[in-house]
């Protein structure tokens, strides 16, 4: 799952997992093998009409032209999880952002598939589209197996870092629900580091199954299913916005 991350100038970029112009950037591929006939035509037919709109606040009425409930997955891989939520919930509006243009393509064949009507997609930088969401619209924002950055160099090029996550806080509603998994001890460590650190989310865990157990409404998707062939533990969180 790819992961990218931005953050407006709140006077703290002397650190530098707030700096704006490290979590801006897109590190790593947007496309791996060559797209097929048909999957270029998903691509150049079907996701114009989803795509955001290159303007504008992204809002329920802009995208479904209601107030409904919306929910946002930052890097949604090949569309597995962002599809299942969309096809539970028919009447929430999804938004799903992923730079990889072939993981886009396996989103537009689940949207095309199981007939959703309640998707739109952004293909580039996931912040980009989540700082135009207006303040406070967000029911759900999902983080899924996000790319590690294991070293410690890169790890101010990870999510879980203050500034992508000020940019979450703002966009939830008081109430909603930030979710992330991963399968990296790595990045579980710094991610944990990281959110105690903060007082706009509480940790919605009551014992230790909590979080090596998946919730429902959770659906597995490839990458949990390649880390557990791996023999990898995979690890839930669920974050209230305070």
């Amino acid at each position: 799952m790819s992961e990218n991350s931005q953050n407006k100038d709140d006077g703290l970029s002397a650190d530098p997992h707030r700096d704006p112009s490290t979590i801006r950037r897109l590190y790593g591929r947007t496309q791996g093998h060559k797209l097929r006939p048909g999957q270029q035509q998903l691509v150049d037919e079907l996701l114009p009409v989803l795509s955001l709109p290159e303007e504008g606040p992204v809002s329920g009425k802009a995208l479904f032209g209601d107030d409904r409930p919306l929910h946002f997955e930052i890097g949604f891989g090949a569309g597995e999880h962002l599809a299942y939520r969309a096809d539970l919930l028919p009447d929430h509006g999804f938004i799903g952002a992923e730079p990889f243009v072939n993981g886009v393509v396996g989103a537009l064949q689940h949207i095309r598939n199981d007939r959703l009507t309640n998707v739109r997609l952004h293909m580039g930088n996931a912040l980009d589209a989540l700082e135009r969401i207006p303040d406070g619209a967000l029911r759900f924002v999902y983080l899924l197996h996000p790319d590690p950055w294991p070293k410690a160099r890169h790890a101010k090029r990870r999510m879980m870092n203050h500034g992508p996550l000020d940019l979450i806080a703002a966009k939830l509603q008081p109430g909603g629900e930030f979710r992330f998994g991963t399968d990296h001890p790595v990045y579980l460590r710094h991610a944990m580091m990281v959110m105690r650190q903060r007082r706009d989310f509480q940790w919605l865990c009551d014992s230790p199954s909590d979080f090596i157990k998946r919730p429902g409404g959770w659906p597995e998707t490839r990458y949990e299913a390649k880390a557990r062939r791996k023999g990898h533990e995979v690890w839930y969180f669920r974050y209230q916005r305070r």
